[in-house]
């Protein structure tokens, strides 16, 4: 299936939804085997991958730089309606036409019929391009944000978010995308699982942006979205396509403190010119501790066990949150439903996110972060070495398991160091009791520091013989460069305050290495 282009004519409209970036994404290759090796560290109960290093998830700073989808605004959610009476009044209202029940999949919509649409449109005035960009972006829902294990139809649920064109960037839909994410990663654990479905460019990305030294070379680390650093790799690192899922366990299992990046967006580790200001202006929100809503799915956005990433110092976090029955519901059968309603307490809190933004201690607590590691080992120690569980080369049982791959021995990880002992609880509670809330820091750099990938690509490839390939995870084409979008105000530089823990960039590693000496 080849990548859906735009018409350049368009652009300008494609601005207007929040949903430019995205379609900048073009084809991404899949790596099947890392994508199971996640999987099987990702626990359903807190929402986080568990690594030897502490706690991590994709986040909600992630999807917007990875994918530059707006966060900040209203929650993804209304009612859903099953009947194809309802589908057909709402596509005539939009599109001036509606698709055949042939061109349906209960309440999917094809993806053939909004493509054949989108190419019979004629740009000739704006209700044209508005309806050609809908078409575009309920593309985009059906592949790289909220596509299905088919990859073959889109829900309509999404069109009656789409009527008011004005309005379109006013959802965050990258909290929504991210839920879906989560969702995927949480139904992929079950042992029952054959497939995962969900935005798996986005948890590509943000594995290689983490740990560079299992990641392929990127392109040009200046692009953005960051997800389209990885265009087209396979072409010069196809070896890497054909990595074994031991080889990537067995490297997850030796990961040490200063393999693991966790401010790969800080001074020093991204040009901060290369991210737009209008995705920028609301990194205040990217810390909170919230829900994820996409009208019947709710996930949590679980910032408070992932402090590090955020720059902040990790304490032992608290019970993790349990959304009950929200985190079961599916789409199956007929629901006519208002979820804005169901989900009225998630909503809530969501509107609340301002409130619910990390905060820390202004003093940088070292005894804080050993008294964490030493409850997380103690707590998760059993299931932080997966490398003597029974080798499964993505048969039928992996959720992604249609990549052959091959019998190439891969190198041995390093083992990992020993943990330092815990100091008392008395030294960590003498620490003083000042906040500040975090706001990322991403407007001064230091250019003087390699690019990540550079200082840790040392991974050898392996020449192998290519039998088999993972289907590709498609994004879009775009026509042109991209240029600056001034509408959007930046944030002052005087309002960016610096949190403490482990400071930004690359200093964190110097903060890191305490631990184990």
């Amino acid at each position: 299936m080849p990548p859906d282009r735009y018409n350049s004519i368009a652009e300008g409209f494609l601005r207007d939804t929040g949903f430019y970036y995205v379609s900048q994404i073009v084809v991404v290759q899949c790596q099947a085997a890392l994508v199971n090796a996640l999987i099987e560290r990702w626990r359903p109960e807190t929402h986080r991958f568990h690594f030897p290093v502490g706690e991590c998830a994709v986040t909600l700073e992630d999807v917007a730089l990875i994918y530059g989808l707006p966060t900040n605004g209203l929650p993804v959610t209304g009612p859903t309606l099953s009947s194809y009476e309802a589908l057909e009044a709402e596509c005539l209202d939009q599109f001036g036409v509606a698709p055949r029940q042939a061109d349906c999949r209960g309440s999917f919509i094809k993806l053939t019929w909004f493509r054949a649409l989108k190419d019979r449109l004629v740009l000739v005035d704006d209700i044209q391009i508005q309806r050609y960009v809908k078409c575009h972006i309920m593309l985009l829902f059906g592949t790289v944000m909220f596509g299905d294990k088919s990859g073959a139809g889109v829900h309509w649920k999404f069109l009656p978010l789409l009527r008011n064109f004005a309005g379109i960037i006013q959802y965050s839909w990258g909290s929504a995308c991210l839920a879906h994410l989560y969702r995927a990663l949480c139904r992929a654990t079950r042992v029952d699982c054959k497939e995962v479905d969900g935005p798996l460019t986005l948890l590509l990305a943000w594995a290689w942006i983490r740990l560079p030294f299992l990641a392929p070379i990127p392109s040009n680390p200046r692009v953005f979205p960051i997800a389209k650093r990885w265009h087209n790799w396979e072409r010069v690192n196809w070896p890497y396509r054909l990595r074994k899922l031991e080889f990537f366990r067995g490297y997850l299992d030796a990961l040490q403190e200063g393999q693991f990046v966790w401010e790969p967006y800080a001074i020093g580790m991204t040009d901060p010119e290369v991210i737009p200001p209008d995705i920028r202006q609301h990194s205040a929100i990217w810390s909170a501790t919230v829900p994820l809503i996409s009208f019947e799915c709710v996930e949590w956005h679980a910032s408070d066990r992932m402090r590090r990433q955020f720059g902040l110092t990790q304490g032992i976090p608290d019970q993790e949150r349990d959304l009950g029955e929200a985190h079961g519901e599916v789409l199956t059968g007929p629901k006519n439903q208002d979820w804005s309603g169901t989900h009225s307490s998630w909503v809530m809190q969501w509107t609340n996110r301002y409130s619910l933004v990390l905060v820390d201690d202004t003093v940088p607590s070292e005894h804080q972060a050993n008294i964490y590691l030493h409850w997380y080992r103690g707590a998760f120690g059993d299931h932080l070495q997966l490398s003597q569980m029974e080798p499964q080369d993505n048969q039928a049982g992996d959720p992604i398991h249609n990549q052959e791959n091959q019998d190439t021995q891969s190198p041995q990880p390093p083992s990992p160091r020993p943990t330092a002992p815990p100091p008392s609880q008395r030294q960590a509670q003498q620490e003083p009791e000042q906040y500040t809330p975090y706001i990322p820091d991403t407007h001064s750099a230091d250019y003087l520091t390699p690019p990540v990938y550079q200082q840790y690509w040392s991974v050898p490839h392996q020449e192998s013989i290519e039998q088999g390939s993972f289907s590709q995870l498609l994004g879009f084409m775009a026509p042109g460069p991209a240029y600056s979008y001034p509408a959007y105000r930046d944030i002052p530089t005087g309002q960016m305050a610096q949190p403490s823990g482990i400071a930004p960039g690359v200093s964190y590693r110097a903060a890191l290495t305490v631990l184990f000496q």
